[in-house]
C-alpha cells in the first residue's frame, strides 16, 4: 500500500529506484516473472523458497501500486489470480541486469552456493 513516504522526495535516482525495489523478496519477484512468465500466486510462492504467504502478498501488492507487476483475476470458482510484469516491471528488470551480472561474479569470486528452485524441490550447488 503506497503511502505519502513512497512518492518521494528523494535525494537522487537512486533513492527513488530503491524505494522500489526495497525488501528482500521484490527484486526476486521480478526475477522469477521474468524467467518464468505469467505465474499464479502458489508457482510464485514455489519458486521463491522461504518467502511467507504474508510477504510475499504484501510485496506484491506493493509492486502492484508502484505499477511493476499487474494482477489478473479470472471470474471462476476456485477463484484464478494470475501475475506478470508490466512494461514498467520490464525495464526496471532490466535496469538491474547488471546488477545482477556483478552479484554472479561475486558469488563466483567468493565460492557461494547457488540456490536452485523447481516446483518440487530447492537443492544447493
Amino acid at each position: 500500500m503506497a503511502t505519502a513516504a513512497r512518492r518521494g522526495p528523494y535525494f537522487c535516482g537512486i533513492d527513488a529506484a530503491m524505494d522500489v525495489v526495497a525488501g528482500k523478496w521484490k527484486s526476486l519477484i521480478l526475477w522469477e516473472l521474468h524467467h518464468h512468465g505469467t505465474r499464479r500466486f502458489a508457482e510464485l510462492r514455489r519458486g521463491l523458497p522461504g518467502v511467507s504467504e504474508k510477504m510475499l502478498i504484501q510485496h506484491l501488492r506493493e509492486m502492484e501500486e508502484d505499477g511493476l507487476v499487474h494482477r489478473e483475476v479470472y471470474r471462476e470458482v476456485p477463484p484464478k489470480v494470475e501475475y506478470s510484469l508490466t512494461e514498467h516491471g520490464v525495464s526496471l528488470n532490466a535496469a538491474l541486469a547488471s546488477l545482477g551480472e556483478w552479484g554472479s561474479e561475486r558469488m563466483r569470486r567468493i565460492g557461494a552456493e547457488k540456490i536452485v528452485a523447481d516446483s518440487d524441490t530447492t537443492t544447493r550447488r
